[in-house]
């Protein structure tokens, strides 16, 4: 389900390739001169930025064969406009961690595949992407029979914290360029593509880049103000209470249909929300917790929505300042 072996497949097709150095290239801009003809700029104000998402993600692999397979030619391409190296990486080449700029932020890069978010798809045309090399990696499942299904086998690494402080700082100088990318618009790939991939898994710290300033987070005591009246409204039946969580997660941006979602979706982006918001319980579970939780976001994020909810008591929503 999770996808995340990806590089199979790409190690055999650069088997033979060698190192390349990064490719750095310089925005040649929008703006134009021309002896040909004369130009007169007039600004239209019917217009916004390309860029309107940061996607975060890891590569599964180690340096040398990540840039290798990020800035060569094959059968399957994919590219990101930034990696960012580890330390004690073996394959790197450098005492100090430098941040590699892969594809200029003008152009698209080819990280984000058929993905969802918000009111956009294919999110190659609207995002940046941050490749972060980490060797996450799942044991896809045994052949499953009709008796029991066996889980993907998933080994998580933690993130190296100088590594982290790197994409902290680009992270922040790329959000200074892009103001259309707001704290819910900073995600992980699993966030836009849960059906492939999971990426940047459960270690990555999202709370962490969220107190610096990139991404979203919870407060806690909204979390415990939901918790308690969720906890105490027991009339719902379960599959009423799926089908509006799958609504609530439509509305703070996943790709999910609500109306159409079967029972497998609402699990699958539940284990996508809880792998980026609740990491040290990913189950696919629309528990109170999850379920508090995503409420907080909204909460704090979109009020308008959560004030709309009928099936929510209002008047437990904290007043926000004028």
């Amino acid at each position: 389900m999770q996808g995340v072996q990806r590089a199979a497949g790409l190690l055999a097709a650069f088997a033979s390739t060698g190192l390349l150095t990064a490719c750095v290239s310089t925005s040649a801009g929008l703006n134009h001169e021309s002896e040909d003809y004369e130009i007169e700029v007039v600004k239209s104000q019917n217009a916004s930025e390309r860029v309107r998402f940061l996607v975060m993600h890891f590569t599964a692999i180690d340096f040398d064969t990540s840039l290798r397979v990020l800035t060569q030619p094959s059968s399957a391409p994919v590219s990101s406009h930034y990696l960012v190296p580890e330390s004690d990486d073996p394959s790197y080449p450098h005492d100090d961690l430098r941040v590699y700029q892969l594809v200029d932020e003008t152009r698209r890069a080819w990280h984000a595949g058929p993905s969802l978010w918000e009111d956009r798809s294919q999110l190659n045309d609207h995002s940046i992407g941050i490749e972060i090399v980490n060797k996450s990696h799942c044991h896809p499942p045994a052949e499953s029979t009709p008796e029991a299904e066996e889980e993907a086998v998933c080994f998580f690494p933690d993130f190296d914290p100088k590594q982290i402080e790197l994409v902290t700082a680009l992270s922040k100088d790329i959000l200074a360029r892009y103001p259309d990318i707001t704290p819910t618009r900073v995600i992980g790939h699993g966030d836009i593509i849960p059906q492939w991939k999971i990426d940047p898994g459960p270690k990555f710290p999202w709370q962490q880049l969220a107190e610096a300033g990139i991404g979203a987070w919870y407060d806690d005591e909204t979390v415990k103000r939901h918790l308690d009246y969720l906890s105490g409204n027991t009339t719902s039946d379960r599959d009423s209470v799926r089908q509006r969580f799958a609504q609530w997660l439509r509305d703070y941006g996943y790709g999910i249909d609500p109306a159409a979602a079967t029972e497998d979706e609402i699990s699958l982006y539940t284990r996508a929300f809880q792998y980026h918001f609740r990491p040290w319980k990913v189950d696919g579970e629309v528990d109170n917790q999850t379920r508090a939780i995503l409420l907080a976001l909204l909460e704090k994020y979109f009020p308008d929505k959560l004030s709309g909810y009928p099936d929510i008591n209002t008047r437990v929503l904290a007043v926000k300042d004028s």
